[in-house]
């Protein structure tokens, strides 16, 4: 799995909230996080690796990623070839455009995830929690009581009910998306 953004962004911090659930489950979780030589406004980019068996490598091999999410544009374009082909690819539609030839390769889908932090829950930083839903919504990679679980363990108990907003309001676009 690999969530990309730039620099500032906060939608990557959901690849450690993955990472954490896995373990907290009764597994192995790994978050591999790269920046680009610009802090804020660099290309970013976050691999999860979650498996039952220890995690050897901490690297996603280019060619075997099965989902990406990207909300930025110079992002997407760098990490993209990772994705297998095939592979879904979620894109926030006001940041990211796919070319055609993209739309053949993958499966794209397009939630409007800071629209959607920003206007429906009423805080943009809640952007990675609306990320993480619609990742596992479509992966199906954890169970979503402990990832939901893991998750509040993260941000302190004032916002929690505006995360619990956002994680549903995730859940439910992701399902609009693949069943649309």
């Amino acid at each position: 799995m690999r969530f990309t953004g730039v620099g500032g962004q906060g939608v990557l911090l959901a690849g450690e909230i993955f990472a954490a659930a896995k373990i907290k489950g009764g597994g192995f979780g790994l978050k591999t996080a790269t920046y680009t030589s610009q802090v804020r406004g660099g290309a970013t980019v976050v691999d999860i690796t979650l498996d039952d068996d220890e995690v050897l490598y901490p690297y996603a091999n280019d060619g075997e990623i099965d989902f990406m999410l990207s909300v930025a544009q110079v992002s997407y374009d760098q990490f993209k070839g990772g994705v297998k082909d095939g592979g879904i690819i979620v894109i926030e539609p006001n940041l990211v455009t796919p070319t055609a030839e993209d739309r053949k390769k993958w499966t794209i889908h397009e939630i409007p995830i800071i629209t959607i932090a920003k206007e429906e829950v009423g805080n943009v930083i809640t952007q990675s929690v609306v990320a993480l839903a619609v990742a596992n919504t479509m992966t199906g990679a954890l169970d979503k009581d402990l990832l939901r679980e893991v998750m509040l363990s993260k941000v302190p108990a004032k916002v929690h009910e505006v995360n619990k907003k956002a994680y549903e309001l995730g859940e439910k676009y992701a399902n609009e998306a693949t069943q649309g």
